[in-house]
């Protein structure tokens, strides 16, 4: 485990004969970097030539450069130790930190050392700058600093069972120790040392090198399913050196019996970490793949689109009819908004045909079993009807749960939804859940649990109560057994920081803040925005995601909204909600020129209805936040 700890002091005592048979070694190549330091020899890989390990101190070096034919020590005195010794000897010394003597023939090059210095900075430079060259702007936001700064918690991974690492988290915690890059460190080259996990947020974590105790000084955040955080036995097995934080370095004259203490019984990551994260960042949905999604502009129907992006599971999809490929739409692979090419037409769902008559070279349909898959639902018994009342989150305005009608009950369990006193007169404006989903409740719902229900626009008669409304309406509540009740244990907590997708925005994931819980429903906050920002959303949805998850997968995070937006939004929240309603009021009223230009439209079409559709305006900024 801490064979990539080399310490070598400054032994004078000499070394004689050896039981090998001694022979002049050649001159160091001048790849093989040796930096002395403080009394200390270090040597470092500089991944061209073959490494070795010496059997007797554990130095690691240039295998041609290690003495006799063998190459299994690194000097003379090791040999001739090794030779003298059992094996058992050998690793309790190296345990106990016997270094090799000064006169080790390896190690007596001294003209070289400003040579090979010189050349291992030079290889650092090199190094940095292609890193440089290769990094991405974090635009001034740190999830690190933000979360000490205000002493938050975030959401812990295993709430994300479809982000990656989310269903083999393991027992990382505070406490698991592991072997990064110590950047307190004044040599030319890239060294390591031990850290401990102090707090964890989401992907990211506090560390806090081994000897600084309760000093916090240099602790420092890095995600830990980064390429720079490995399991305790790394080095060793890899042929990196160990090196202790230069502000420590002379707090301790044996710094591997002090490893060996401290980690005893301690915690690390498993040693497959790393092959665990790059396959849950496997995708199976690839570019040129094409699916089924909702029209943005109206959601009542579906459209066929292209994958044009993968990025953490997200996709970039392109309507196909799109010439320039702007007209496009972001959702996660396991969003209930994708289908297979095929589904509007097996379950009775509008369908926008394109304009293109074959699949352009290239493109193919994404496999079926590729979907997230819908829990089977029995609809010959008791099951619901078209006009019965139920409660809604309103796609259009996420914040709100709405008084709602079911218009039209399809096949596998989809129903379409109207917002009661939004509707269009020819039904455009309604959207597809399925039954078991979370957006849909049973009447009551916000009662009981203490929301705020959205009543019909218009509806004079306040505050809403459902006995009255049903009476007026002539209508029945859908019954309450016919709707998902499975709760499961989530994690979350009011409070906790994640990254969510703001869903009237999609290709957005921003910083956020759970703010309710109810059940399984969760009130998402985007920190920094009014709260009419928010959005209710389920605990298991795929466009929420832990801390750091940005960070990971490469993609662009929201930061909150600066100062100067704040001051503005509540000047303009009027305006927004005027808009959104004049919006409403699209739906319901078409001029002729509108209604002309619908009924000239054939192209869109209802399977299995015998009808035509028809297009209307008024839907266009569905998923756009209407900025300050």
């Amino acid at each position: 485990m801490f064979d990539g700890y080399d310490s070598c002091s400054e032994d004078t005592s000499s070394s004689s004969s050896s039981d090998e048979s001694e022979e002049e070694v050649a001159p160091l190549p001048s790849s093989l970097p040796i930096i002395k330091n403080n009394g200390q020899v270090y040597t470092y890989p500089d991944g061209k030539s073959g490494m070795a390990t010496c059997e007797m101190c554990g130095m690691v070096g240039v295998r041609d450069a290690f003495y006799s034919k063998t190459k299994r020590f690194c000097s003379v005195s090791c040999s001739r130790s090794y030779s003298s010794n059992s094996k058992k000897a050998s690793i309790l010394a190296r345990l106990q930190g016997k270094p090799p003597t000064k006169k080790a023939k390896v190690l007596q090059k001294q003209p070289l050392v400003a040579k090979l210095a010189a050349y291992a900075q030079y290889q650092a430079t090199l190094q940095n700058q292609a890193k440089t060259k290769a990094a991405v702007p974090v635009e001034g936001f740190s999830w690190g600093n933000y979360i000490n700064s205000n002493s938050f918690t975030a959401a812990p991974v295993t709430c994300f069972k479809h982000a990656p690492m989310g269903t083999c988290w393991g027992d990382i915690a505070e406490g698991v120790r592991v072997e990064v890059p110590n950047t307190d460190c004044s040599l030319p080259t890239k060294v390591f040392w031990i850290a401990g996990i102090v707090k964890l947020a989401g992907y990211n974590a506090l560390l806090r090198y081994e000897g600084f105790e309760n000093d916090s000084s240099l602790d420092f955040w890095c995600n830990v399913c980064g390429s720079d955080i490995h399991p305790v036995g790394w080095c060793a097995t890899s042929g990196k050196p160990l090196v202790p934080p230069r502000t420590i370095q002379h707090k301790y004259t044996n710094w591997k019996a002090f490893l060996v203490k401290r980690l005893t019984g301690a915690k690390t990551l498993p040693p497959d970490f790393s092959q665990k994260v790059s396959e849950s960042m496997q995708y199976p949905f690839k570019t040129s793949m094409r699916v089924e999604v909702v029209d943005k502009t109206h959601l009542c129907r579906t459209r066929v689109a292209v994958v044009e992006t993968v990025i953490g599971g997200r996709l970039r999809l392109v309507y196909e009819e799109s010439e320039d490929k702007t007209d496009d739409f972001w959702c996660h692979m396991y969003s209930p908004l994708i289908h297979h090419i095929g589904w509007s037409r097996s379950i009775g769902h509008r369908f926008k045909r394109a304009d293109i008559t074959k699949k352009q070279d290239g493109h193919f349909d994404a496999p079926p079993h590729l979907f997230m898959k819908v829990k089977e639902v029995d609809a010959t018994g008791e099951w619901f009807k078209e006009g019965m009342k139920l409660e809604a989150i309103d796609p259009l305005n996420l914040s709100a749960i709405c008084v709602a009608t079911i218009r039209k009950v399809l096949a596998d369990g989809y129903l379409m939804i109207g917002i009661d006193g939004s509707e269009a007169a020819d039904g455009s404006d309604w959207f597809c859940y399925h039954a078991t989903s979370p957006s849909i409740f049973p009447v009551g719902f916000c009662e009981i649990n203490m929301i705020e229900l959205t009543p019909p626009r218009g509806y004079a008669k306040l505050p809403f109560k459902w006995f009255d409304y049903l009476r007026e309406t002539d209508s029945i509540a859908a019954p309450v057994k016919l709707f998902n009740k499975e709760v499961p244990n989530h994690g979350f907590h009011v409070g906790m920081k994640l990254e969510a997708v703001d869903l009237m925005e999609p290709r957005l994931v921003c910083v956020a803040t759970v703010t309710r819980i109810i059940h399984r429903l969760l009130r998402i906050h985007f920190d920094g925005w009014e709260d009419e920002y928010d959005q209710w959303v389920d605990c298991e949805s795929p466009d929420l995601y832990p801390v750091g998850w940005c960070q990971l997968t490469g993609y662009q995070l929201q930061p909150p909204a600066p100062q100067s937006s704040r001051d503005s939004q509540s000047s303009s929240s009027k305006q927004k909600k005027k808009a959104k309603s004049q919006q409403y009021k699209g739906h319901k009223k078409m001029t002729s020129l509108q209604l002309k230009e619908e009924l000239l439209d054939g192209e869109e079409y209802s399977f299995l209805q015998g009808a035509s559709d028809q297009e209307s305006n008024g839907s266009a900024s569905y998923y756009i936040k209407q900025e300050p």
